[in-house]
């Protein structure tokens, strides 16, 4: 028969360790909530040392100038991918180069914009228009001036591809709507370049990824594109708040590396263009590669930020001067250094150069006034 004594001995020690673990873990728990706290404190405290001081209205006027005046100053010098070709034909770009005979965009004058600018211009004024970003609003005005007769620029895969699509449905499904989300299966910077307008409109908005997503298939119906649209996006939207670039881009990368797709190459594609930081803008874009291929382009972009963050020229120079899809690069990296450094950093010339200035003016005034509103 069991010693009752003993039994309850037992029993006492069983309740005194029970007793102990707990206090133990509520120690542990206190503890924990001490180191969340303080690191809580500390992000809040690094958060306002990565703060920009520029007014946020300038910071969204210069992220949509930035991008059209980025595509503008490339004209002339736009995809010459040989850097001894561009010496010879422009040894010291300035930008706004004229387009000499046999280039992509002869015919056009210093301050016109590339297709990239001109498909900028339709979303911001489409944007303007309703106050918000609608795939069948921008759609049907993509479609109206590209596919116009009137227009004689230069289309891009992107383009051609949505315009073969939307014409290939019609003629299947006479009498049913085209819903503007299977767009070509291309990987380069069509949408990335001017989505500007419709980050600044949906600043404030959850459903941004959602209306970047919506927007890239338009004219892209590829998910790799999609990917790289929303974090362009994601980039810029932190640099419309007023954050620094490299935190923005470490918030950026820290994000997409969560997508099950894609998320792995591209934070590796972000993480590389930080590692290439001393190299030259040319250098490093050589590295990367000149072409109009996303995983080529943003990383290049992202470099030449982080060489050249403390001037918007210098930045568009120095993408210039590196050749290739430098107008394509130049939009999006345009609208960085602009929702950074404010729309003053723009170079008013440059601005005053472009052809379509008022038209540029009176969309950016509308949509950075109804944000406003």
């Amino acid at each position: 028969m069991l010693d009752s004594s003993r039994i309850r001995q037992s029993l006492e020690k069983l309740l005194t360790k029970s007793r102990q673990l707990r206090e133990k873990a509520e120690t542990k728990e206190e503890e924990l909530s001490r180191l969340k706290s303080a690191i809580s404190k500390q992000r809040r405290e690094q958060d306002k040392n990565n703060m920009n001081p520029i007014d946020f209205s300038d910071r969204r006027r210069g992220a949509i100038w930035g991008q059209i005046v980025g595509d503008a100053a490339a004209l002339g010098t736009h995809w010459i991918y040989d850097l001894d070709a561009m010496q010879t034909l422009h040894p010291d770009p300035v930008g706004f180069e004229q387009p000499r005979e046999g280039h992509y965009h002869f015919g056009k004058q210093p301050g016109d914009l590339t297709h990239y600018g001109e498909a900028t211009l339709v979303m911001a004024e489409s944007v303007a228009e309703l106050g918000r970003f609608d795939q069948f609003h921008f759609g049907a005005r993509f479609v109206a001036h590209f596919g116009s007769p009137s227009y004689k620029g230069y289309l891009d895969k992107a383009t051609k591809g949505t315009l073969e699509r939307k014409a290939a449905f019609e003629r299947e499904h006479p009498g049913h709507e085209f819903v503007f989300q299977s767009g070509a299966d291309d990987q380069q910077m069509a949408t990335v370049s001017r989505l500007a307008p419709l980050v600044v409109a949906h600043f404030h908005d959850p459903q941004l990824l959602e209306w970047v997503s919506r927007a890239t298939r338009v004219t892209q119906d590829n998910d790799l594109a999609v990917l790289y649209a929303k974090a362009d996006a994601l980039l810029l939207r932190e640099l419309l708040r007023g954050r620094d670039f490299r935190w923005a881009l470490n918030e950026t990368a820290e994000t997409v590396i969560k997508e099950p797709v894609h998320g792995a190459d591209l934070h590796r594609a972000i993480r590389n263009a930080q590692q290439a930081e001393a190299l030259s803008v040319t250098e490093a874009t050589d590295q990367f590669g000149q072409g109009c291929p996303l995983p080529q382009s943003f990383p290049s972009s992202i470099q030449c930020v982080l060489k050249h963050g403390g001037s918007y020229r210098d930045a568009i120079l120095a993408n210039i001067r590196a050749g290739g899809d430098n107008a394509g690069r130049g939009a999006m990296l345009g609208a960085w250094m602009g929702a950074m450094l404010g729309v003053e950093a723009i170079p008013e010339e440059w601005r005053r150069k472009l052809r379509s200035f008022d038209a540029v003016n009176a969309a950016v005034e509308a949509i950075v006034g109804r944000v406003a509103r």
